[in-house]
Parts: structure tokens; sequence; C-alpha cells
């Protein structure tokens, strides 16, 4: 398993003035996109986020696809749902996964089709509780529909 860990941008300055350690909210492990076929308009992106304190995930991007929201996907009676999210809770210490069949980040009106074997460029947002926000750059490879999970891939930047 391979994981990356960022200073966030709003630190970066504070910890050059101050010389003190600073660590990141959130850290982002093996991330990945589900290939779609040529003319499909949507996939999902998967991972796994852990964040130090409590936080959330209040917003994610890609120039890949024209809308990206958070999504949900649970099972209501018989009937399986998805629906956009305004944000995800991330409990402190609490690694929450974003799979298939549950929550994950829906990138709809894709721009060109997503193919096994590239790499697509993620933008997430987190906020902790006292309002300060962190921007983690991902580039989650995208693997082939109905392809095993791959440990240590999904490189957060």
């Amino acid at each position: 398993m391979q994981a990356f860990r960022l200073l966030p941008s709003f630190a970066l300055a504070g910890a050059a003035l101050l010389a003190a350690p600073v660590y990141a909210q959130v850290t982002v492990h093996d991330a990945w996109v589900r290939a779609a076929v040529p003319q499909q308009k949507a996939t999902g992106a998967f991972m796994r986020l852990t964040a130090e304190k409590d936080a959330r995930l209040v917003a994610a991007s890609s120039p890949a696809a024209g809308v990206t929201q958070i999504h949900e996907m649970k099972l209501e009676g018989e009937v399986m749902k998805m629906r956009h999210v305004p944000g995800l809770d991330l409990p402190a210490g609490t690694p929450v996964e974003l799979k298939p069949g549950g929550y994950h980040i829906m990138l709809m009106d894709l721009k060109q089709p997503v193919a096994a074997g590239a790499d697509v460029p993620l933008t997430l947002v987190f906020e902790a509780a006292d309002g300060q926000r962190q921007t983690v750059q991902v580039q989650a490879p995208v693997r082939a529909l109905g392809a095993a999970p791959a440990h240590g891939h999904g490189k957060q930047h």
C-alpha cells in the first residue's frame, strides 16, 4: 500500500515562518477510476480517505468531466438509489471507503473516453471543523471494468 501525505497550502507559508512541523489533515489511499465504454458519459472515482482530525470532503473536481460530485448509493427498500450529497464526514483516525455501491466521486459529462491505463486528475477539497480548507491533487489510475482492486496506486500531490 502506498500513501502520500502533504501539507495543506495554507500551512506552507506558516511552516516556513514558524519552522514548526505541520501535518496534513487528510490522506488519500488507493485512488482509482473505473474505465468507461466509448459512448459512456459518466464513471466513478474511488479511494480510501483518512483524516487526522475530524474533517469533511466538501468538493471534488476534474478536468476530465464537465460535472464532478460526491455521490452515495444505498438500498432503499428493494431499490438501489444514487444521490448527490453535499459532503462526506471523515471522523478522525477512521478510514472512509469510497467504493462501488457506496460513497464515490461521480464524474459526469466526460470530455473524452476514460480508458484503462490512463490517469485521471482529481482535485479534492476537505474542510476541518474550524473551517480551514485543504486542497489535495490526486492522479487516479483508470482500471478496466471488472478489474480487481490494486493497492498502492493513486498518487496524491
